[in-house]
């Protein structure tokens, strides 16, 4: 039996000159306290979704170093984009190129009878300062989750899904949108997210159980540098 887990906004930079620890004491060598904690409880057959805001590195040349430190840790895992990873501009250049990682981008995951699906994300109409120019994104975004989501639809041994995203889909403040419908749609169980870094927005998250999916904020500094267990799957 092989389990998921998930963490997101890694915000890795061995190549530059970033230190986290300026967005608080919490953020000192919390690269190490991930390692540590990834490396005890996760074995060769799990999985790790990491949603996100994964390397500041701006091309992929300076993320490199970042994505081996990853690819080199236990399980397979499965990245999402998030805002600020600039360096993930073509598909084609990563895929395939680091034996353990998967980067679910129009595509899909599968692990036995379980798919992972998932897209960025982006900025929900309901939310404070956003655009004319968003809409257009936020359209894209929900196109991608739909493909992806689509693509688990036509193998018929799908029986449950996990989508990841890297933008919340949802908040308090806006509980039903494009993205909710997919998920609703497509019967997904269980959705990972990222992108929130502060106490007013964790508690305006949606968090456990809510229209009948179980919602799960993964922020690596909301879940104290450690993985969140999701789910287990069972070998067929």
């Amino acid at each position: 039996m092989s389990r998921v887990f998930a963490i997101a906004d890694l915000h890795l930079g061995f190549s530059l000159d970033k230190p986290m620890e300026i967005f608080g004491s919490a953020w000192e060598q919390h690269h190490q306290k991930i390692k540590e904690d990834w490396i005890r409880r996760v074995g060769k057959d799990d999985v790790v979704i990491v949603a996100g805001d994964i390397s500041w590195g701006m091309r992929l040349d300076e993320s490199l170093v970042d994505l081996e430190w990853i690819d080199a840790l236990p399980g397979k895992k499965v990245l999402v984009k998030g805002n600020h990873d600039f360096w993930w501009q073509s598909l084609s250049q990563i895929q395939g190129r680091f034996d353990t990682i998967h980067f679910l981008y129009n595509n899909m995951y599968t692990v036995e009878d379980l798919a992972i699906c998932g897209t960025r994300g982006w900025l929900l109409p309901s939310s404070e300062g956003f655009r004319p120019e968003d809409e257009k994104i936020y359209r894209r975004e929900i196109m991608r989750l739909e493909r992806s989501l689509l693509m688990a639809k036509e193998m018929p041994h799908i029986k449950r899904k996990i989508v990841a995203m890297h933008y919340p889909p949802l908040s308090r403040f806006s509980s039903d949108n494009g993205f909710v419908q997919l998920l609703r749609e497509h019967k997904v169980q269980e959705v990972v997210y990222g992108h929130l870094h502060d106490q007013d927005s964790w508690n305006n998250a949606i968090h456990g159980r809510h229209q009948g999916m179980n919602f799960h904020l993964v922020s690596c500094d909301f879940l104290d540098f450690s993985l969140k267990e999701i789910v287990h799957v069972s070998q067929r």
